[in-house]
């Protein structure tokens, strides 16, 4: 009997690791790998060894051109032609955006903390979110958005940033908010990032970190309520 192939999950800073999306992942005793592009890894020449691929945020620009870039859009286009599911949150999801035809540009407005978003009026977005899910509370820090790649539907909007989700094939799925966070993860960037969030603090979509901080204990769980919806529905077509 063959071995079970694992989901590939790539990391590209040491502060955005794979979070609730790892434990989900445990829950259900999906096998998974941390491949640590931060640390030097290397980018698999071909996705077919793996079951799913996950690729999460990082500060830099989907558009930097780093080691790591052009292997990383490669292995994403060879996951497309085989049908290997792909999952990318905020830059994992420009960098899927930029691979399959989108293009990554500044953010109308830099968006940090939590906001609400709209689920789609769609037959995808039902599939994806479920038939009672109308909008929700996520938690954003980017300053970047994607484009909706040829041949993939938005499943997602926001206010000062419309393309919050697509997805592409019905396998294929491209975040620009953090559905993943946890506590920890927060803490984190808070720390490492309070002076971008208080220099930012006249854009209308920059929460002060009091506000981030005082309203984690109530939006949290509920994000990962969605979150698992989400991956519930991408582990379905894992090889």
């Amino acid at each position: 009997m063959s071995a079970v192939k694992p989901v590939a999950v790539f990391r590209f800073s040491d502060t955005e690791g794979p979070g609730h999306f790892a434990t989900f992942l445990d829950e259900r005793r999906v096998p998974w790998t941390l491949v640590k592009l931060d640390e030097g890894d290397a980018v698999p020449a071909s996705s077919e060894p793996f079951a799913g691929l996950g690729f999460m945020g990082g500060p830099m620009s989907a558009n930097d051109e780093l080691p790591w870039t052009r292997p990383v859009l490669s292995l994403m286009r060879d996951a497309r032609s085989r049908g290997v599911p792909m999952i990318g949150h905020c830059l994992g999801g420009q960098m899927m955006s930029r691979a399959l035809g989108g293009e990554v540009t500044r953010s109308p407005v830099k968006e940090i903390g939590w906001h609400r978003v709209k689920v789609e009026d769609s037959p995808l977005a039902r599939r994806w979110f479920g038939d009672d899910l109308r909008e929700f509370t996520t938690f954003q820090w980017h300053g970047e958005t994607f484009t909706i790649p040829p041949g993939a539907e938005r499943i997602l909007t926001g206010e000062h940033c419309p393309n919050q989700a697509y997805v592409l094939d019905d396998r294929h799925l491209g975040l620009q908010c953090h559905v993943e966070m946890t506590p920890e993860m927060i803490a984190s960037w808070i720390a490492s990032g309070r002076s971008e969030v208080e220099a930012s603090l006249a854009s209308p979509a920059v929460q002060p970190v009091a506000g981030i901080t005082s309203d984690m204990a109530e939006r949290l769980p509920l994000l990962s309520s969605t979150a698992d919806r989400l991956y519930s529905r991408w582990i379905r077509n894992l090889g």
